[in-house]
């Protein structure tokens, strides 16, 4: 870019810079990516990748897709950021958006996924004047204080205890050990749809629904972690949309902004109104031009279709995976739409580096899942080209 204000640090200077005067919590793969495009980026050096992972499945449209970059650069010239004093023109307009394609009522905005959990536990705790949590094993909801004490992984909640309590954890898709658990302190049940750190776990599909029976019969809290399913990324708008259940509350983020940080907090009419005013809030949660991002995105969703683009391209590439995938160290693959795991019997994090060398970014979810959350807007050559580099990975 000529004329650039950004001091930009490519190649080694990056990594040297970074290990120099950024924290060093991320384990980063060894390329500097400078640019994106569609299911594509490019590192400094300009080799390109079809990208599998997506921002973690964030890039839901692709990197830069021409109608967000559109909606940002409008809305950057008006106005970026005011405060929640005041109202804005867009959180309105994308609030009645949100609601009408997800069934909810009320918006709260935040900025990412963790701070909308968080956003729900209090809402839960202050509708119910309870103090306890369920969750479900293998579950990932976040890592601020309250979210990471209802996040199942010991090596992630382990450091940092104490933390808020009041949490415990069922196995995934057994309703019945909800029912057992609960007791006259339980505020709410949290579950993912469909698990995504925890392996890409689908429930039986009657699970969702009977888990809402119980929560409804004891006056308990249903809240759905839709912050990676949510926004088309299992084939639906939102992964409880497969299963026909409505939760009480229902936090949703990565790709609902199309890249750009934002989360959402909705809930029914009757939970929002425990909340009351100051009793949460968000310096920077639905500003001006997060929401304008948001409604880009949508609006590109809506005009083609991708929601249904994940659906069928999601169905494309579990069935070139299965064909491909016939190494001995691989059990099965499964998934919604674009929310895909291959399932290995042994530990798969080594098969990232030479998966990357050939040209594609995957990542490993649990040690033993290849978790596949690409573009909607890959195309079928990339999806075939994946698959065959998958294919002919070893251990």
């Amino acid at each position: 870019m000529k004329n650039s204000v950004l001091g930009r640090a490519f190649g080694e200077e990056a990594v040297s810079k970074d290990a120099k005067y950024v924290f060093q919590t991320y384990g980063r793969q060894p390329i500097v990516i400078t640019r994106g495009q569609g299911a594509l980026v490019w590192d400094a050096d300009g080799r390109e990748y079809i990208d599998c992972v997506a921002g973690i499945a964030v890039n839901n449209l692709g990197h830069c897709h021409p109608r967000v970059v559109a909606a940002i650069k409008e809305q950057v010239e008006r106005l970026i950021h005011t405060s929640n004093l005041y109202y804005n023109d867009l959180q309105p307009v994308l609030a009645e958006k949100l609601a009408k394609l997800s069934g909810m009522d009320k918006v709260f905005f935040a900025n990412s996924g963790t701070e909308s959990i968080e956003a729900a536990l209090k809402l839960a705790r202050k509708e119910t004047g309870n103090k306890g949590f369920i969750a479900a094993e293998h579950c990932f909801h976040g890592r601020t204080m309250g979210a990471l004490s209802i996040t199942h992984k010991e090596k992630y909640r382990k450091p940092f205890e104490p933390l808020v309590p009041g949490a415990r954890f069922v196995p995934y898709g057994d309703a019945e050990a909800i029912r057992n658990t609960m007791d006259a302190d339980t505020a709410a049940v949290i579950l993912e749809p469909v698990q995504g750190e925890g392996g890409v776990n689908i429930p039986d599909k009657d699970y969702l629904k009977e888990v809402k029976k119980i929560c409804d019969k004891a006056g308990v809290v249903l809240i759905f972690d839709e912050v990676q399913t949510g926004m088309g990324r299992t084939g639906k708008w939102f992964g409880k949309d497969h299963f026909g259940v409505q939760p009480d509350i229902m936090c949703v983020a990565k790709g609902i902004a199309g890249g750009f940080p934002m989360g959402v907090m909705m809930a029914t009419d009757e939970m929002a109104k425990a909340f009351g005013k100051g009793d949460h809030a968000s310096t920077f949660g639905g500003s001006p031009l997060a929401c304008a991002a948001a409604l880009g995105t949508i609006q590109a969703m809506e005009e083609e279709k991708l929601v249904e683009r994940s659906a069928e391209m999601g169905e494309y590439m579990r069935k070139q995976l299965e064909k491909c995938c016939k190494q001995d160290f691989v059990d099965h693959v499964r998934g919604l739409g674009l929310m895909i795991g291959v399932q290995l019997k042994k530990d798969g994090n080594s098969l990232v580096a030479p998966a990357r060398e050939k040209g594609v970014l995957i990542n490993v979810a649990s040690d033993t899942v290849i978790r596949m959350v690409p573009p909607f807007v890959i195309t079928k050559e990339q999806v075939d080209r994946v698959a065959k580099v998958v294919g002919e990975l070893t251990l």
